[in-house]
């Protein structure tokens, strides 16, 4: 089942939260992000991305909230964070990209990682 991720849907209806769920569930580390992993289209997602590769991270599900936009404004809702980028892991929510470079750096975010980091 294809589920409308258009601006026109609720971002709070069931089938996007519903959609957000399974996806933060389904892979162990999830990023919300503007643009993509290969070509980050904010400086914050960007840095996300360099710092789970600093962590060994190689394939990172992503999804580009700017060509969804009832889920960008639906993981806010999800986590009740309001700013993107957003990072699961192992289906829990970690932060935006100030946390995640402050857990990076005392080493925190290398040890939720831990068996989720590929090489």
């Amino acid at each position: 089942m294809t589920v409308d991720t258009g601006a026109h849907v609720d971002p709070t209806s069931p089938a996007i939260q519903d959609l957000i769920r399974e996806q933060v569930t389904g892979h162990p580390v999830v990023l919300y992000m503007k643009g993509t992993p290969q070509f980050p289209m904010c400086g914050f997602s960007g840095t996300v991305v360099q710092i789970l590769k600093a962590c060994g991270l190689k394939d990172i599900f992503s999804v580009n909230v700017l060509e969804h936009p009832a889920i960008r404004e639906g993981v806010k809702v999800y986590a009740n964070w309001p700013t993107l980028p957003q990072l699961y892991v192992n289906g829990e929510f970690v932060g935006g990209c100030d946390i995640a470079r402050e857990m990076y750096q005392n080493g925190e975010l290398q040890q939720l990682l831990g068996g989720n980091a590929q090489g």
